[in-house]
């Protein structure tokens, strides 16, 4: 494996602009120390050039002496960089001013700190004759510079010569699944199998080698046919089971969601991870056992692992079926042995199967590659050996550069011939290091950082790009933003094939995203063998790390190997945490790093006071999460993490923020509250003093935030606000006061609002805000009668949620006329369904005349529409309705109608979610547009849920 040049470079970067910032304070400093400080960073200066150059050169032509020198230059460059920043912390507090008070304190404190001075002192003159050392070694064992011309030659035809900006982002979009290239015949065959015949439990086994595509094809089964079943799930076994989690999995896909203050004994999920092996098999079985399910369980590695999932899964006569994928025979043979079941062995794609393949990933499915590039599009083809992910690979790389000969030749070239007779995992892992050397050294970063999550793990976009900005990957350029490039940067890997995209945001932004388990463990090799990322108790056994562990990330699949491991470590360098599920396996020490840089314990368990207090002090922090931890308040220290950027404490029992968060200068992204429960992160004039703050979520408006709202207005880098609840909102002066703090901020940065006023009446004084010109995102929830009179002037708006709003023609002929808009939302919260309420619905039905018609005219942007309301009156789309509409989704109790579904020339997707209450009228509506939806030339998909209300 080959040495991540990036990684090297990337806190070689770091390191060089935290000196130069030491060099230019003023510190009290030991005689001498300056001098020192000034060598180290001349030194490094230098180092960093050859590290650059050694960069445009194929990593695999370094020898062993190369690779060992960038080693050594890595690892003295992190123990300098966490040098500097204890000496800034520790001695960051020197007195500034002038006179003779601020001489006598800077007096005083020179004698204070003369010990710890004297001794930071020394471990800079070590660090300055190791670096020296690492320097004079280079030349002494011939480490050679390659030179300027280094890439110009064959060993750097992976260096990228072009800019991301430079590639056309991609536009929004809502369905990410295509439909898998050169699997339509199986596809098509296995769906008669399993919804027809029989009406015994029935099992399919997909079995193949890696990268054949089992998944793409189970996936696509489950899309196109699970909606035939009255409850499904998908979930992964992986070489690890854990099956209470994989049984917890299933239980909250099956299982309709309702809000725990609404929950019966019967239907509450509540308290499910503290469930037992046989508490979730007795939920299970109870809950699907009349059922005609459908689960998909993905990556089965052993028969003893079936044995445990099958044993655990309810067996009833309804024509339940279950598809599993394997990559071993015997599994296939145990899963389908005792009951009727049948196994598709999956082959490799023929010449003509990998075309299409190839020409539906670079040119949109269309055959246009140039004529000159045939012949050797065909030589490449034969290389990837009718191996899809090869073949999206490859295509990955192609495509950053479509129409460049030299490119393609280049790849061809770079593809061993030996490929051609039979694609190994080595010849996998070969096309897989031509496409990670040809990403830039800030990509590689990115790329390599992904071997945190665990296999199977839907990452999320902002979560992802928040983090890699925190560890100091992003910087910006050509013009652009760290947040913009940061997007860049995932977009590029989505564009490359690298990673997939699973969801998306009702913006059309990729919400989530996966990595195929053979790119996975490349990436996590490849993070190992750099000591970039240290993954202990994680899917595959990576070796231990020779030296100092600087990025830690704790699964859960092996707790005892974990612990073992975690406590031969040396951890008093890490810079990065991250812990999945738990950290009741894990000792105490583990949060005892005072250069910490990132923690996320998102949805970790066994978080303590203890943990909390200690997290105070972590100096250096910079993006922190305790998102779903079980989390009451935080610590009144808060406010000494200076440098935080990101606070998460979304779906925690955090309400309010202890005074001290005002001191956070540098928070630029502060979430909070209970999207769901609509519990809101009480505002406080603390918050209003966080002057950096970029994105201000979850937040609650009550009495008590009077004097805050006054400076609300400081908040001018504000770029989305999401108000979560109006509380107690009697006083005129108050609504009034939010109201100014919400129209400046419409004026200045703000570009996303979302508001619900719980009913309070706020939202009658919208009318009176002036037009918000800039707004990109806009939700209003609560008591709003009609759509603010300046609604029609957002030419920018591209997402629009109104709730309680009178549904009526009229209204959505204003909204028709949006240039821009790409998502649109009536909704009446099921949990909100008071007297009030239920008059509002009445009031639309009225209004409406009973039905609703969608104008043919208008709505030219618009691709998803989604209506949530308990009564849904008559929907009537006209012929030429919303042309670019993809996903229509409808949430309802009763619903009069859907007419016309088959006018959205555009359709992909129709989601029905509907109440367990509802009449038997309604299923008769539901099994109409089922049949709608049928004569549709595009063969939109129809899901069909249910929710508890």
């Amino acid at each position: 494996m080959e040495l991540a040049v990036g990684a090297s470079d990337s806190a070689m970067r770091s390191l060089l602009g935290k000196l130069g910032s030491l060099l230019a304070q003023e510190y009290t400093l030991i005689s001498s120390v300056r001098s020192e400080i000034q060598y180290i960073k001349d030194e490094l200066a230098s180092m960093h050039a050859f590290l650059l150059n050694l960069g445009h050169a194929a990593d695999h032509h370094h020898d062993e002496q190369t690779r060992d020198w960038m080693e050594q230059v890595r690892d003295v460059a992190y123990d300098i960089e966490d040098c500097i920043d204890d000496f800034s912390h520790r001695l960051g507090g020197q007195p500034r001013g002038e006179g003779l008070l601020s001489g006598l304190r800077r007096a005083r404190y020179a004698v204070a700190t003369l010990w710890e001075r004297r001794g930071i002192a020394a471990r800079i003159v070590d660090l300055k004759n190791r670096a020296q050392g690492v320097g004079e070694r280079r030349t002494r064992y011939g480490v050679k510079d390659p030179g300027p011309d280094a890439g110009n030659g064959k060993a750097a035809r992976s260096a990228p010569s072009y800019h991301v900006n430079d590639r056309p982002q991609p536009g929004p979009q809502l369905v990410g699944a295509a439909e898998p290239v050169g699997m339509e015949d199986a596809i098509d065959k296995l769906g008669a199998w399993l919804t027809e015949g029989l009406p015994d439990l029935r099992v399919l086994a997909v079995v193949g080698f890696g990268g054949l595509g089992k998944t793409t094809l189970a996936l696509a089964l489950h899309r196109k046919f699970g909606e035939k079943f009255e409850s499904r799930a998908c979930v992964q076994a992986s070489q690890k089971l854990n099956l209470a989690a994989l049984l917890r999995s299933i239980l909250r896909q099956v299982m309709p969601q309702v809000p725990d203050k609404e929950s019966t004994d019967g239907d509450s999920l509540a308290g499910i991870e503290r469930w037992t092996d046989k508490q979730l098999k007795e939920k299970l079985t109870a809950h699907l056992e009349q059922k005609r399910y459908f689960l998909l369980v993905d990556d089965v590695w052993s028969v003893s692992s079936w044995e445990y999932i099958w044993g655990s899964l309810p067996k009833n006569n309804n024509g339940s079926r279950i598809v599993v994928t394997t990559r071993f025979k015997s599994v296939a043979d145990a899963s389908t042995h005792q009951q009727t079941g049948d196994i598709h062995m999956l082959d490799r794609l023929s010449d003509e199967k990998s075309k299409r393949l190839f020409n539906e990933r670079i040119f949109s499915g269309d055959d246009s590659c140039p004529d000159e590039f045939r012949e050797t599009k065909d030589k490449i083809l034969k290389k990837c050996g009718g191996l899809p992910l090869a073949i999206v690979a490859v295509a990955g790389l192609l495509a950053r550069d479509p129409r460049s000969k030299s490119h393609w030749t280049k790849v061809q070239d770079s593809l061993s011939s030996e490929l051609e007779m039979n694609l190994t995992p080595e010849g996998v892992t070969q096309i897989l290091n031509l496409c990670y050397n040809d990403l830039s050294a800030d990509q590689k970063n990115c790329l390599l950082y992904l071997s945190i999550f665990p296999k199977g793990c839907s990452i999320n976009r902002k979560r992802l790009v928040r983090r890699w900005i925190a560890e100091g990957f992003i910087v910006e350029k050509h013009g652009k933003t760290v947040e913009e490039v940061a997007d860049d940067y995932f977009n590029e890997l989505i564009s490359r094939n690298i990673i997939r995209q699973v969801d998306h945001s009702s913006n059309g932004k990729v919400k989530t995203s996966q990595v195929h388990d053979m790119i996975l463990e490349y990436i996590v090799s490849k993070s190992s063998e750099e000591n970039f990322i240290t993954v202990v108790g994680g899917h595959w056994l990576t070796a231990m790390p020779g030296n100092k562990v600087r990025r830690l990330s704790l699964h859960s699949s092996n707790p005892e190997h974990a612990k073992d491991a975690i406590e031969r470590m040396n951890l008093s360098h890490v810079r990065s945490l991250t812990a999945f599920e738990s950290l009741e396996q894990f000792q105490s020490f583990t949060f005892k790093f005072g250069i910490l840089q990132v923690l996320d314990l998102e949805g970790c368990k066994g978080l303590t006071t203890s943990h909390l207090d200690k997290i105070c002090k972590m100096f250096h922090l910079k993006f922190l999460s305790l998102r779903k931890a079980h989390v009451k308040k935080l610590p009144s220290d808060i406010g000494k993490l200076q440098y935080l950027e990101t606070l998460d404490i979304r779906e925690t029992n955090v309400q309010e923020l202890p005074p001290s968060v005002a001191d956070l200068k540098q928070m630029a992204h502060l979430l909070g509250g209970n999207k769901t429960t609509r519990l809101g992160l009480r505002f406080t004039e603390a918050i209003s003093r966080m002057i950096a703050l970029q994105t201000l979520s979850g937040i609650g408006i009550c009495k008590s935030s009077a004097g805050a709202l006054a400076d609300m207005h400081n908040l001018t880098k504000l770029k989305k606000l999401s108000i979560y609840n109006v509380k107690d909102f009697d006083s005129k002066n108050l609504s009034h006061e939010l109201l100014s703090a919400i129209e400046y901020l419409t004026g200045c940065s703000l570009k996303s609002l979302a508001i619900d006023d719980g009913f309070t009446g706020f939202l009658n004084l919208m009318d009176s805000l002036s037009t918000p010109k800039y707004i990109h995102t806009l939700e209003l929830s609560g008591e709003l009668p009609r759509v603010p009179k300046w609604i029609s002037e957002l030419q920018n708006l591209e997402k629009l949620t109104l709730s309680l709003t009178s549904l009526s023609t009229d209204a959505l002929f204003i909204l028709a006329q949006l240039p821009v808009l790409f998502s649109l939302a009536f909704s009446v919260s099921a949990a909100s369904q008071d007297h009030g309420v239920m008059e509002i619905l009445t009031k639309n039905t009225t209004n409406s005349g009973g039905k609703i018609l969608i104008p043919s005219d208008g709505f030219h942007s618009l691709q998803l529409l989604r209506f949530s309301a308990p009564l849904l009156p008559l929907l009537s789309f006209l012929d030429g309705a919303m042309p670019k509409l993809q996903r229509l989704e409808l949430r309802f109790m009763i619903l009069e109608g859907a007419h016309g579904v088959e006018n959205l020339a555009s359709l992909q997707q129709v989601l029905l979610r509907v109440s367990q209450q509802a009449p038997e009228t309604t299923k008769v509506q539901v099994s109409d547009i089922r049949s709608s939806v049928s004569l549709h030339p595009n063969r939109p998909t129809v899901v069909v849920d249910e929710y508890y209300g």
